[in-house]
């Protein structure tokens, strides 16, 4: 936890992957939820409700170490991450829907994240570690979450050209800086890393099939489109990782609560892919079922 590649290398990693979601988004992003209104309100609710659920499950049931499990349930409670949009992109989902509800999802997590959290200390711990809505972790949250975000919106809205150029070195720095990272808190965790593997390898895995499916199959069963439900499916199976580690190690001190969101980091990319394999290849888009949606 002390090492600089943590200190220092993860609120740099998390301020450059939230600045450059902002510089992927405007305004209209934002209002873009009046256009689509039910397949945005289903996948929330699978974001906000049904997760968290799903992961309180999962870690009950294998019995994992408090500290694992209140990894578990911030992991849960973090937004979709921005890979969720190349995903979509690449298997045919409604790209536009991945950005609304990443915009949306990240102004969200300011308060069901610490709520969540403080929730999962107060289960799994029960020692008075809470975060509860003080003022100065509620605006750790905020920092974390949202000036990165500001600040990339504001850049694009001075100058979209440089945003444009920008966007693929800034996503390549991302990726690099969060193997950094999950690297960086596995090395801080040597001497255990086999045994939280072990432990929470399996898990890991399992949630992010599971979150996934549901964000997929929910919205297809309540009438959503196949585009819009793909683009669910991965919002809601990718998660922004960086940020349940920051949490974990920023905010509440404890390397061992990012272990559970490092492990999902690595793990949650091949299983996408094969996921979104699976769902293009599981039907042909209909000209009826298409939405033409702006990309911003």
């Amino acid at each position: 936890m002390d090492s600089a590649l943590i200190t220092i290398g993860l609120p740099v990693a998390l301020a450059v992957i939230m600045f450059g979601l902002g510089l992927a988004l405007t305004p209209a992003d934002f209002t873009r939820v009046g256009r689509h209104p039910r397949a945005v309100a289903i996948a929330l609710a699978c974001q906000l409700v049904l997760l968290p659920l799903v992961a309180f499950g999962l870690v009950k049931f294998w019995g994992l170490d408090p500290l694992l499990a209140v990894g578990f349930m911030i992991l849960a409670a973090s937004p979709g991450g921005t890979t969720a949009n190349l995903m979509s992109h690449l298997f045919r989902g409604d790209v536009a829907l991945n950005i609304t509800l990443t915009a949306i999802n990240s102004i969200i997590a300011i308060v069901t994240l610490p709520l969540v959290t403080n929730w999962a200390l107060g289960h799994f711990l029960d020692d008075g570690s809470q975060i509860g809505l003080q003022f100065d972790k509620m605006a750790q949250v905020f920092a974390i979450v949202l000036v990165p975000v500001v600040i990339g919106m504001l850049v694009r809205r001075a100058s979209p050209t440089f945003a444009a150029r920008m966007d693929r070195p800034v996503r390549i720095a991302s990726a690099v800086l969060l193997f950094l990272v999950i690297i960086g808190a596995m090395i801080g965790e040597k001497d255990n890393i086999m045994g939280y593997l072990a432990d929470v390898g399996f898990v890991a895995a399992l949630f992010c099939v599971i979150s996934l499916s549901v964000g997929y199959a929910v919205p297809r069963l309540l009438g959503v489109t196949e585009d819009q439900a793909i683009a669910s499916g991965f919002e809601i199976g990718i998660h922004n990782s960086t940020l349940a580690i920051a949490m974990a190690i920023t905010v509440l001190e404890s390397t061992e609560m990012s272990i559970p969101p490092a492990v999902y980091g690595i793990l949650m990319f091949p299983i996408a892919a094969a996921f979104g394999v699976v769902v293009r290849n599981r039907a042909v888009l209909t000209p009826s079922e298409k939405v033409d949606a702006p990309v911003s």
